[in-house]
C-alpha cells in the first residue's frame, strides 16, 4: 500500500498530468488528430497557470488549517509529547550527518520549546525514511542529533524509526507508548497535517482529546482567488510569502532554529 500511495502521487500530481497532456498533444499532433493535439496543450497550460501563477494550492492549504482553533495556553504538565516526522531534509541529513530542515521545522521548534518549558516530559519522535528508495535516514534519526545541541538529553528521546506514512505513525506510536508505559501524550504535527490525521486516528484505534491548533500558520487566512505571475507559488512550502520557509532555503543547526519563535505547531492530546 505504501509504494502504491507513492506512485498515485507521482502520476497524480499537477506538474505530471501537465507532462502527460505535452506528451498527448505531441502524439496528437504527428497522428495529425488535431482537436486532440489542442485539448491537451491547452489543458496542460491551464493546469500550469492555475498551480504555479494563482492562489488556489494557498486558499486548499489555508482550509485545511484554519479547521482548529488555538488554544490559550501550554498545558499545566506534561508527561510526554508525540512529534510527527517530516521537518528535515532526510536526503541531505543522511549525505551530510547535519541538521538541515524544510518547511515543516515547526513540529521541532515547537518541541523544543516545550521540552525546554517540562523538562521531565519524553519525547517519541515517529519517522522513518518516507521515500521509496527506502535508503534515507528519518526524522527520528536526525532528532538524535537536533535535540542534545539543545540541552535535551538523549535519555528523554524516543525514536519510532518505521513509519512513513501518516496511518504507520499512528500505528507504530500506539505500539511504543503501551511499551514505555506512557499515556495521555501531546501530538505535534502541523496544521494542514492535521485533518488527515484525524481521519487516521480512530482506524488506529488511539484514543485521543483535541488541544486544539497551536500553529502560527504558514498561510495568513486571509487568501483570497488572485494571480501572482512575478512569483509562481509552491503552496506545500508556503513560497511566495517571505516569512515562510522555502524549499531552497535549508535551516541548520543552532543560529537558523533560534530565529524562528514565531514557527508553533498543532498539538492533540494521545
Amino acid at each position: 500500500m505504501f509504494v502504491i500511495s507513492k506512485l498515485v502521487w507521482i502520476f497524480a500530481q499537477p506538474l505530471s498530468l501537465a507532462f502527460f497532456l505535452v506528451f498527448l498533444a505531441l502524439l496528437a499532433g504527428l497522428l495529425r488528430w488535431r482537436i486532440l493535439s489542442i485539448l491537451g496543450a491547452t489543458g496542460s497550460a491551464l493546469i500550469l497557470s492555475v498551480t504555479l501563477y494563482t492562489t488556489t494550492g494557498n486558499l486548499l492549504m489555508q482550509g485545511l488549517e484554519q479547521r482548529f482553533a488555538k488554544p490559550a495556553a501550554d498545558p499545566v504538565s506534561l508527561q510526554c509529547m508525540i512529534v510527527l516526522g517530516g521537518g528535515f531534509e532526510n536526503e541531505v541529513n543522511t549525505a551530510r550527518h547535519g541538521i538541515e530542515f524544510n518547511g515543516g521545522a515547526d513540529r521541532f521548534v515547537e518541541a523544543l520549546r516545550l521540552a525546554q518549558k517540562f523538562p521531565q516530559s519524553r519525547i517519541l519522535v515517529s519517522g522513518g525514511d518516507g521515500s521509496i528508495s527506502g535508503i534515507y535516514e528519518g526524522d527520528a534519526a536526525a532528532s538524535e542529533r537536533f535535540f542534545p545541541l539543545f540541552g535535551v538529553g538523549k535519555d528523554r528521546l524516543i525514536e519510532e524509526r518505521q513509519s512513513r506514512t501518516t496511518f504507520e505513525n499512528a500505528v507504530n506510536t500506539k505500539e511504543f507508548l503501551a511499551s514505555q508505559g506512557l499515556s495521555n501524550c501531546l501530538l505535534i504535527t502541523s496544521g494542514f497535517h492535521m485533518p488527515r490525521l484525524r481521519r487516521h486516528l480512530p482506524q488506529a484505534r488511539h484514543q485521543y482529546r483535541a488541544l486544539a491548533d497551536r500553529l502560527p500558520h504558514r498561510w495568513p487566512g486571509t487568501a483570497r482567488v488572485g494571480f501572482h505571475p512575478a512569483e509562481p507559488q509552491c503552496p506545500e512550502h508556503g513560497d511566495g510569502d517571505p516569512r515562510m520557509v522555502r524549499p531552497g532555503r535549508l535551516l541548520s543547526r543552532r543560529p537558523h532554529v533560534r530565529t524562528l519563535p514565531e514557527l508553533r505547531a498543532t498539538s492533540l492530546r494521545w
